[in-house]
């Protein structure tokens, strides 16, 4: 039986994360669900537990870990990087606390951790173009600097006290579920929710802006994927994972394919410069060759499933 914990399980990638983790093991686990926020979809407050918790609260987290026998802990709590930017002491304050407290209960009571990076741990002096999974890491942002050196207490939690801390650096997750949440790529979530409801989308990069992403199916599992890896076969703790690469413009040309009046313009804003900031792609030959990393989606498939999901989802609501 297998004991898991899920923080911000209300947040972009928490909900389906949870889900899918529900459904994987079935009756052989127990998956709570936790967070800030306790307006969650009812096919998870219905399919599983959930428990109020601030990841600042150690004692709360530790609590919760101790009375549940927790084994496993999915770290998703976080602050994106556009928000980030607006609000620079409560991402470093959850990105960085949140994360040692996490680390700290994991070390008492030997728990793993999944825990996500980005793409944002990358800057303006890092390769653009098929990023090293080992590279320059010099950020621009306060979510790329609290990421980075996350990565460095991971490693050291790792090293130091033995507790088993894997990691995926995401790129941009795009899904049909959870809504655009402050991040730098959600121009590549709000498009699709735009298109299939006005018609017409404002994007806040240029046509030209290229950046690598990933759909959230394959986003899942990828982190479930390493969370059930060999340990033995891992030389890494964190790793690049890529999926798809493409501008702003194809990204357009590819929602035009199944929408041909759809319409849009170009206004970039200051997320502009994070995005510039960032790789075109990453490599991910670590991950292919130590846990065999193998993402199932391009660009055509996802945007065919993300058009047919969101006009049920949206028709369904509108006859509601």
């Amino acid at each position: 039986m297998k004991n898991i914990l899920v923080t911000g399980a209300a947040g972009q990638i928490g909900t389906e994360l949870v889900t899918s983790l529900r459904q994987r093991y079935g009756k052989n686990a127990i998956v709570i669900a936790t967070g800030r926020r306790t307006q969650l979809p009812a096919y998870i407050k219905n399919t599983g537990p959930f428990s109020y918790l601030n990841v600042l609260d150690r004692n709360q987290l530790e609590e919760l870990a101790f009375e549940n026998n927790i084994d496993t802990i999915y770290h998703m709590a976080s602050i994106l990087s556009a928000v980030g930017e607006q609000k620079p002491q409560l991402a470093w304050d959850i990105n960085m606390n949140g994360l040692y407290n996490v680390l700290e209960v994991a070390r008492t009571y030997n728990i793993s951790v999944l825990w996500p990076s980005s793409i944002a741990v990358f800057g303006p002096d890092t390769p653009k173009l098929n990023t090293p999974n080992d590279t320059i890491l010099k950020p621009t942002t306060i979510y790329g600097i609290s990421k980075v050196a996350g990565e460095l207490l991971a490693e050291y939690y790792f090293h130091k006290f033995s507790v088993d801390v894997r990691s995926v650096r995401y790129p941009g997750i795009i899904s049909s579920e959870t809504p655009p949440g402050g991040g730098t790529t959600d121009y590549a979530v709000a498009i699709y929710y735009d298109a299939v409801q006005k018609g017409s989308y404002t994007c806040f990069v240029r046509e030209d802006t290229t950046l690598p992403m990933i759909y959230m199916p394959d986003a899942i599992k990828g982190l479930i994927d390493l969370a059930e890896a060999d340990n033995a076969q891992l030389t890494h703790r964190i790793f690049n994972i890529g999926s798809m690469s493409f501008s702003a413009g194809k990204l357009a040309d590819s929602i035009k394919e199944l929408i041909p009046d759809f319409t849009i313009q170009y206004k970039p804003d200051f997320r502009q410069e994070i995005a510039d900031s960032w790789p075109q792609s990453v490599d991910d030959s670590f991950a292919r060759s130590e846990w065999k990393w193998d993402p199932k989606y391009d660009l055509p498939k996802m945007t065919r499933d993300m058009i047919d999901r969101l006009q049920k989802k949206f028709n369904k609501e509108e006859n509601f």
